[in-house]
This record gives C-alpha cells, structure tokens and sequence, in this order.
C-alpha cells in the first residue's frame, strides 16, 4: 500500500489542487470586507422611530447568527437592553413594538429565520433583514420593512463582516451602544498586518496559522474561550466543521471549570489525541486569567496537548477580530491537511434536499 506524500503549506500548488472554489480569496478579502461593511453600515438610512427599542432579536442560523453572537459578546458590558440571538423557527413571545428584530440570512431562504420573521411581520416590531436576496428580500419589500441588501458571492460563512459589523453599525445609529468609529480603525489596521503574517506565501516556519493547523492534524480540537472571546471560540468551532470537516467542539469559562475540567480521564485514546486551543484576551476580568492559568496547569496534569492564542490590539474589538481571522485561516490550513476542499458544505446541502421534500 502506497504511503501518501506529506502535505507542505509552503506549496502553492497545495492550493491549487484542492481550493477548487477559492476560500483562499474570501480569507485575502477579509480586511476590506470588513471596513465596506462598516462603512456601508454606519451610512445605511433606519426609521427615526427605530431608536425607541428596548430589546433586540437576532435571528439567524449558522454563519449568518454568528455575527450576532458576536456581537452580544462584544457589547454585553455596555448595553443597557438585551439583545438576543433566536435559531429557532418560533420568535419569542415577548416581540412588541419595543423590539427591534433583524433577520440575518445571508441567501435570504434560511427556513428557520424566514419562519420566524414571518411571525415578526404581524407584529409592531421594528423589522430589519440584512441579506443578499431571496425571499426574506421579497417579503421585506411587500411589507416596506428595510433591508440592508448586499452582494459577495460566497458561503455564508465567508461573509461574517456583513452579519458582525453590520449589526454594530445599526446599534450604533440607533444609539443603543457608543461609538465604535475608532475601534474599526484599529481593526483595520491589526487585520491587514496580521493577514500579511499568516497569508500562504509565509514559510510555515514564520507562520502561526500554518504552525497552529498542523499541530492540530489528527486532533480532536476543542477550543476554548471566555469573556469576550466566548463566541469567538464558537466560530473556531464552526469554522474548523465546515472548512475542515473536522469534527471539533467549543467550552466556554467559567462554565467550563464546573464541568469540563473533570472530564479530562476517559477516554483515554481520545484525551491524548485531543488538543485544547486556550482564545485569551488581557481585557479578561482578572479573575477569569487566573481560571485560564489554573486550567492549563490541569491540562498538563492530565497530559492533554494545548496552545493559548491571545489577541491582538488594545481594543476589544480588535482582539475578537484578530483571533477570527487567525482562526479562519488555521481551519483552512487544515481542511488542506486534511486533503478536502474548504468550501462545499455537502452534508448540510443533502439536509436541506431532504428537508425540501417533505
């Protein structure tokens, strides 16, 4: 039986033969996509009385509900009302004309999201659809209800600028959080130097996403994360099933030293083929750093491989992006390791066909 020939990253080929959609070019636009969205955002006209909310529904699924994650996470210190992220085909009860819900569908056909701002429709919320078309589109324009519309043809999971910062953007002109202006910019500027720092023309010896992606080949990886990179370590998760296909899951501190942390016994073949991604933030409450010390002393008692990955920039929002856009790139070193293409997502395709006939 032939041995297949080791994978090397420094290959341009590699990329060639098995990115057959080009991934790699949604990863290089990363940066802009980010500051158009931005932009877009801060310039996209709302009602005037869209600013009397004092609740928000996210609903999404998927690449296009991670933005909301996200952004919860980023603003929970700040925000004085809640904002909630709804994957289910139901919207909460408790929607009224207080209630901002936005739908986020990046191909405007999610059923679960469609399903649920249906309901919104009958309903005095103040509605908002950010997409690229399809039916959620439609029914907006027959309610009057505004879209923020725009076109990147992509997996919806490669357009997590125009669910994440588009959402901030909207919160920002309604007033419900300050001004993010001079974070973006710092943002900006952090994503085009890191980008420049993990791009597949640098030799994996100078790389840390290409370093990190094989560190994790034949790994189980879990990932880790806490305070405001919580949901963080929810799209490295995401990232590495669907760019990947990798099995791989996600803990969130505290929470995960009530539960997690004792699980580290059995089985044993799977503890020691596991590798633990610790997403670290020095804006940490100080007591969540010492969980993250004391957890990897733990770690290595158990003899459970893992890597601490700390974000870059002084702001919060800085250092969630940073840790994204690594995360994305390790996920798709990966799925080359791994010798699959990083962008079909076959497996989700066949539900909905299946889902479709009934």
């Amino acid at each position: 039986m032939a041995i297949e020939e080791m994978i090397n990253l420094d290959d341009p080929g590699v990329y060639r033969q098995f990115d057959s959609q080009g991934m790699l070019n949604h990863l290089h636009n990363f940066p802009v996509l980010c500051q158009q969205a931005w932009e877009k955002a801060i310039n996209f006209t709302l009602p005037g009385e869209y600013k009397n909310v004092n609740k928000a529904i996210i609903l999404g699924m998927g690449g296009s509900a991670i933005g909301g994650d996200l952004a919860g996470n980023l603003i929970a210190d700040e925000v004085e009302i809640p904002l909630v992220v709804c994957r289910e085909y139901n919207l909460p009860r408790y929607a009224d004309g207080n209630t901002l819900v936005v739908a986020s569908s990046y191909s405007g056909m999610t059923e679960e999201t469609l399903c649920a701002f249906l309901q919104a429709g009958d309903t005095p919320a103040k509605k908002l659809a950010i997409t690229t078309g399809g039916d959620l589109k439609k029914f907006c324009q027959t309610k009057n209800i505004p879209v923020f519309c725009f076109e990147y043809g992509c997996q919806p999971r490669a357009a997590l600028p125009f669910s994440f910062l588009v959402i901030l953007g909207v919160l920002q002109q309604l007033g419900i959080i300050r001004d993010k202006t001079s974070e973006v910019k710092e943002t900006l500027t952090i994503l085009k130097q890191l980008a420049s720092r993990v791009a597949e023309n640098i030799p994996t010896s100078q790389n840390p996403a290409k370093l990190l992606a094989q560190k994790l080949e034949g790994r189980l990886p879990i990932i880790y994360g806490g305070g405001i990179t919580a949901e963080v370590a929810h799209r490295w998760k995401t990232q590495i099933n669907e760019n990947s296909k990798s099995m791989a899951f996600y803990e969130v501190f505290s929470e995960l030293n009530h539960n997690a942390i004792v699980g580290y016994q059995f089985p044993e073949e799977v503890a020691h083929n596991s590798m633990v991604i610790l997403l670290f933030s020095d804006l940490l409450h100080p007591r969540l750093q010492l969980r993250y010390s004391i957890t990897c002393r733990l770690l290595d008692q158990a003899g459970i491989y893992y890597q601490t990955v700390s974000g870059e920039g002084s702001s919060a929002l800085s250092q969630m992006m940073s840790l994204i856009l690594l995360g994305d790139y390790v996920s798709y070193y990966l799925a080359i390791l791994n010798r699959v293409d990083p962008t079909p997502v076959q497996p989700i395709e066949y539900l909905k066909q299946q889902l479709a006939r009934t």
